[in-house]
């Protein structure tokens, strides 16, 4: 049998029921969908029922205790208590699942053993859960009820539910190398696609996002090796181009860019090289180090970076990226590394030496180079007031390269700014566009 994407296949010899269904959620995010009351609360039966966790305990030997009450009020309520055999986040579930009365007594012979597995997708998480009942005969009463349908409707109402904590649906689009790219798509107009900084992925701009899309349709993406999008070795600064244009063809054809730090200057990059495609570009604080104004990152910064990762020494990697490419001093990096955001930059510590590729020499004290860049495209560079000189110094030699150029001071803003003042860059960005259309108009 099947009903829109849930796969439904009975065995009455083995007295199994599957059901498997992929959902276009990120392996764990399905397993706390499944596995936090909160949440599972919000989802789990058929709909038109209401479900009330009483008791959640995901352990081996723990109980769960639920009741699904209908919402037309005709007084039909089902209780149930399962208990968890198995349990190895985030990828299976084990339990035995029974129904009860009020007094969560368990009925005779409705015991149901229950595997549920996240499988880890290209496209998401599939999902399969496989129901064993005590008989051939509770088998196919089960499925006279409506189980069927509602393993369904529960996970329509699944992926409903978590698409709202995450802000909207995860889209895919494979590169030109194969590499999965993931994004979110968001608002109405002008497609601009948003380039996350070193160690970022798309969560960081994504309240950005959510103020940009009151005038744009709004691309952010988990740049290669980062979030939910895959990798291909090995890498070259091309192949996050072509991740960009691809996003282009996916956008309509052309579109703007919003980079900051490092991933303003992969803008100016696939800018340069995209041509016509990238019709705007908006930059927040590209870390060049033109001077000495503070010291140059190390010459042999990629390759060591790559050695460190190779070893398996993620920390010491993002500790390396934060010293000498950030310029953190050393007592500051333990408090930093407290902070439950530390586990996340080592999962994407092995990109940190992309961006390393992607700056080159234009962290070495000396000045731009004057033919690297071909941008002829309307271009925003942004500063905080509040940020270290090299940023102010990297924009004013950027500005004197660039043809068609407007440049802002943020006032009490420094590098943070895309994660804690999205609404003043989203600003800056509508102002800046209303005064360079009237130029073009006047």
């Amino acid at each position: 049998m099947m009903k829109s994407k849930t796969r439904i296949h009975k065995n009455r010899d083995s007295r199994e029921l599957t059901v498997e269904r992929m959902v276009a959620l990120p392996q764990q995010l399905a397993w706390e969908g499944w596995t936090k009351p909160e949440h599972i609360a919000r989802w789990w039966g058929p709909k038109l029922w209401t479900s009330t966790v009483y008791e959640m305990d995901v352990r081996p030997g723990g109980v769960w205790r639920y009741s699904l009450k209908s919402d037309d009020n005709n007084g039909e309520e089902a209780f149930c208590k399962a208990v968890y055999q198995e349990v190895n986040e985030p990828s299976l579930l084990v339990y035995t699942d029974s129904f009860a009365d009020k007094d969560w007594n368990i009925v005779e012979n409705s015991e149901m053993l229950t595997t549920v597995q996240f499988e880890a997708a290209t496209n998401g998480t599939k999902l399969s859960i496989v129901t064993r009942f005590s008989s051939a005969e509770e088998l196919d009463n089960a499925e006279a009820m409506g189980m069927v349908e509602g393993f369904t409707e529960a996970f329509d109402r699944l992926e409903i539910y978590l698409e709202t904590l995450t802000g909207g649906h995860i889209n895919t689009v494979i590169s030109k190398d194969g590499t999965k790219i993931a994004y979110k798509k968001q608002g109405n107009g002008p497609a601009v696609i948003l380039i996350a900084s070193a160690i970022a992925d798309h969560r960081d701009a994504a309240k950005l996002a959510e103020k940009l899309a009151a005038h744009f349709t709004v691309y952010n993406y988990d740049r290669r090796g980062r979030g939910q999008s895959s990798d291909v070795m090995p890498y070259a600064v091309q192949r996050e181009v072509e991740d960009i244009e691809t996003l282009i063809h996916t956008a309509g054809g052309n579109a703007r860019l919003f980079g900051s730090s490092s991933g303003a200057v992969l803008a100016l990059e696939a800018a340069s090289r995209l041509g016509d495609q990238v019709t705007k570009i908006y930059l927040y604080e590209p870390p060049f180090i033109i001077n000495d104004s503070r010291k140059p990152v190390p010459t042999d910064y990629v390759q060591h970076l790559n050695t460190l990762n190779e070893a398996g020494r993620r920390s010491e990697a993002v500790e390396y990226f934060m010293s000498e490419a950030l310029g953190i001093p050393a007592e500051y990096i333990g408090y930093i590394k407290a902070d439950p955001s530390w586990q996340a930059m080592e999962s994407m510590s092995h990109t940190l030496a992309y961006d390393g590729m992607i700056m080159s020499d234009t962290q070495s004290g000396k000045p731009l180079p004057t033919n690297r860049w071909k941008v002829n495209v309307p271009t925003l560079i942004m500063t905080g007031e509040n940020s270290e000189p090299l940023f102010h110094d990297a924009a004013k030699a950027l500005a004197k390269l660039l043809p068609i150029v407007d440049s802002r001071t943020l006032t009490g803003q420094d590098h943070s700014a895309v994660v804690m003042a999205p609404n003043i860059i989203a600003k800056t960005i509508f102002n800046y566009d209303i005064v360079s259309k009237e130029k073009e108009i006047g």
